[in-house]
């Protein structure tokens, strides 16, 4: 093979095939050496030099190289991170534009930059070399027939969204073949999306599918795995665990066919999207994309202690949104799954992280005029999470125009309201008509509010009306994870019961519920499972959980499928009743009291 390397340009960035070889280009400004790795089909490594720089960006063009060429980045630099830099060539780097991952990392001492043998933790150095155990990233062929498929751009105001993990939601429906469940061909199969259009649903909100970090090391010795995803490592590659296609960038067509499916069927592809924070983690994480790129670029470290990470997250790191080419790596991530993947919109985890420049959430942000100026992104839907784990970081209400948000104040006002809270009603109704209080003043319609009574990340609606008190120890930390105050109510007894009043009421309360979801000025979030009385044993937080636990059961019986009828019937209900208030695109006029029809704790 003539591995003779051109100069090739700056831009775009990663690896990028045109039909006759293959452009490199990597960002990072305090390295002193960027070398490109390749890999051929027995693992062994060539080592080539990018001697070309321009702004940063190190460059070369192999006229040779094709789709399917495995490869990764070693990079050169200080490793000193009292100053912020970590730079370790003895580890293999994943390209964090690379469109396509060939599988999970493999946990190990040798994927972190510092030696676990040496007394001073993070400030000594590796010399031990990880390749065996990071995946390599993979050229691949852009190339797809949409045939003719564009954005659905569904009017919010006839939005339905179904929050589902690509695994979990496929995993056990004995109608899909074996072969396909838990991925994205699962979830094109028609017999996922019959489903799907059984209840109505006109969008499909799914749980992180950026390639993440599925063991990391907290995990690993409790045997578990990161089930949720929210653990990026790559903003442009589809997660390879979820391909039924292989693992050589066939996970990149199945992904678009996947999209393809579900919009022939009427249904919008939503992405929560992880830009807040990576899986690299805090100062004693692994060293397997940013952090060995350009720690003191990519992210925000304490300014006078650079060693350490800011967290805003929880997760360990931030991103540093205030650098241009972070701003860019998100943006850049943004607009290829919507241009090239044909994804409908976003839901930004955590997104006040991404708006805070200085310490302090700014609705000025870079970040929201980016996008507010962007003319690919103006025109999709963006949901922000409204909060962060940092100060002041609860901004629902606070988003700028074009934003929606998961309305956390209506969760906890419908979830007092049924369980017969006190003073509760004025609040209730304003969150039902579509929470103007908090949309209205900045020129906001009722979609900025995504209502939601349930989400993944807390109980199920049939554990809300089951349990008052989280049961986590699933998850190996003695169940001190996970939301302590979940406003839930039990009816009576602490999970399972033969009670029949009291199941009654439970059923009942699910009812109130979606009712009251479906009924609201807004847009209703329906968590994928609460259709069908799903539940998870009373796991608030079941994030590490990749069994049962937490995978759709199908084998609908009595009361579930009661239930999911129910459900059907009620969003036909709500979708052939445009004139009625909760389908209006402007807010209601005020009313001088409550429907007397609605009561609380499941009375009639």
């Amino acid at each position: 093979m003539d591995l003779s390397l051109w100069s090739g340009t700056p831009y775009p960035l990663g690896a990028v095939w045109d039909g006759e070889g293959t452009n490199f280009a990597l960002f990072s400004e305090h390295a002193t050496l960027v070398e490109l790795c390749l890999f051929d089909e027995d693992d062994r490594e060539t080592r080539l030099p990018l001697t070309e720089v321009n702004n940063f960006v190190w460059h070369g063009y192999l006229p040779a190289i094709a789709p399917g060429q495995r490869y990764g980045f070693r990079v050169y630099g200080p490793y000193n991170p009292e100053e912020g830099h970590r730079f370790n060539p003895h580890k293999l780097l994943i390209d964090p534009y690379a469109k396509a991952i060939e599988r999970d990392i493999d946990f190990g001492e040798e994927i972190f930059g510092y030696s676990w043998h040496q007394p001073e933790e993070d400030l000594g150095f590796s010399d031990s070399d990880d390749t065996a155990l990071i995946p390599k990233a993979i050229v691949i062929d852009e190339s797809f027939d949409w045939e003719g498929d564009a954005l659905l751009q569904t009017p919010w105001h006839e939005t339905i969204i179904y929050e589902a993990h690509v695994k979990g939601f496929t995993q056990c429906h004995p109608e899909i073949p074996p072969e396909l469940r838990g991925t994205y061909a699962g979830l094109a199969h028609p017999a996922a999306i019959a489903h799907l259009q059984s209840l109505g649903i006109t969008a499909i909100e799914l749980m992180p599918v950026h390639h993440f970090l599925s063991t990391p090391g907290h995990l690993v010795d409790k045997d578990l795995r990161n089930y949720w995803g929210y653990d990026s490592i790559c903003y442009l590659a589809p997660y390879s665990g979820y391909s039924a296609s292989g693992t050589q960038g066939q996970q990149v067509v199945e992904f678009k066919q996947m999209v393809k499916a579900l919009h022939q069927a009427g249904i919008e592809v939503i992405l929560d999207v992880v830009y807040n924070h990576t899986g690299e983690g805090n100062h004693m994480g692994p060293t397997v994309s940013l952090r060995g790129i350009d720690n003191a670029s990519y992210y925000r470290l304490v300014e006078d202690d650079p060693r350490y990470y800011m967290d805003f997250t929880g997760c360990g790191n931030s991103l540093n949104v205030r650098h241009p080419q972070v701003l860019k790596l998100i943006m850049d991530s943004l607009r290829y799954w919507v241009l090239e993947m044909h994804v409908d919109g976003f839901r930004f985890d955590l997104a006040s992280a991404l708006a805070r420049e200085l310490y302090a959430v700014d609705r000025l942000a870079a970040f929201f005029d980016i996008i507010h100026q962007d003319p690919v992104l103006a025109n999709v839907k963006l949901i922000a999470e409204p909060w962060d784990v940092g100060e002041g970081g609860y901004q629902v209400g606070e988003f700028p125009l074009l934003w929606s948000e998961w309305n956390g104040k209506y969760r906890d006002t419908v979830r007092d309201f049924w369980r017969g809270e006190d003073q509760t009603l004025a609040e209730f109704a304003y969150r039902f008509t579509g929470s103007s209080d908090l949309y209205q003043a900045n020129g906001r319609k009722p979609h900025a509010s995504i209502n939601f009574i349930t989400a993944h990340d807390g109980f199920t609606l049939n554990d809300l009306v089951s349990y008052n008190e989280k049961h986590n120890e699933a998850n190996g930390e003695e169940n001190r994870d996970g939301e302590s105050h979940n406003r839930s109510w039990n009816c009576g007894a602490e999970g399972e019961t033969d009670d029949v009043e009291i199941l009654q009421l439970r059923k009942q309360q699910q009812r109130n519920f979606l009712v009251t979801l479906m009924l609201s000025q807004g847009v209703p979030m329906l968590l994928g499972g609460d259709e069908m009385g799903r539940s998870q044993n009373g796991n608030n937080n079941p994030y590490c959980q990749d069994n049962e636990l937490s995978w759709v059961n199908w084998e609908l019986q009595g009361e579930n499928a009661t239930l999911l009828n129910f459900t059907r019937q009620l969003i036909v209900f709500r979708r052939e009743h445009p004139t009625y208030g909760f389908r209006e695109g402007r807010f209601m006029e005020p009313r001088s009291r409550i429907s007397p029809g609605l009561t609380r704790m499941g009375q009639r």
